[in-house]
């Protein structure tokens, strides 16, 4: 695999460790006839030691193959998330630091999760493409909006912040992309 196709959650070995990308960061050289380059913040596996890595687009890495297993998320203990293996209920612990920014779109009982593991160790999630959140909070709806394509920010049950159609109000349901953010539709 090319370091250019590297992802956030993705699983390496690099030099006879095993890592987790944690940041992925990509620079443009303006000069013509440069490589881009792309700058890597690993965590090892385990133990968690950080490592920064630079590497040319075209550079070859390999990606370690892990076990997918369906689960349903079912509640947050402290900075650690909790998920419940779709066929056995096995319960695994997700470290806060691994679920980052994907926290934002995790509410009790979200079901269509996947949770990467290495040698049964929770390493890595997998969202569904969308969730439905509801709405706790946004500006009252303006008269005459459902006749224009205005937008106002709306903050979810789970505290995401996104841009909604000025008609939507408390208490709607919405479907969110959980690769972009955005507003897909009524959920």
């Amino acid at each position: 695999m090319r370091a250019a196709d590297l992802k956030r959650g993705m699983v390496i070995e690099h030099e006879g460790r095993i890592f987790q990308v944690r940041e992925v960061e990509r620079s443009a050289p303006t000069a013509r006839n440069s490589n881009v380059t792309f700058r890597f913040t690993l965590y090892a596996i385990p133990g968690g030691s950080k490592l920064d890595l630079s590497l040319r687009a075209d550079d070859e890495v390999r990606e370690v193959e892990l076990e997918r297993r369906a689960v349903q998320f079912s509640y947050r203990d402290g900075a650690d998330f909790v998920f419940l293996d779709a066929q056995d209920f096995t319960p695994y612990t997700l470290d806060g630091e691994i679920v980052g920014e994907q926290a934002a779109y995790l509410s009790e009982g979200l079901e269509g999760c996947f949770l990467r593991l290495l040698d049964e160790r929770p390493i890595g999630l997998e969202l569904p493409p969308s969730v439905v959140l509801e709405i706790v909070d946004t500006a009252p709806e303006l008269k005459g909006a459902t006749a224009t394509k205005r937008s106002k920010p709306a903050r979810l049950s789970t505290g995401l912040e996104v841009q909604v159609p000025d008609y939507l109000a408390v208490g709607d349901r919405v479907r969110i992309n959980t690769a972009t953010g955005e507003y897909l539709g009524r959920g």
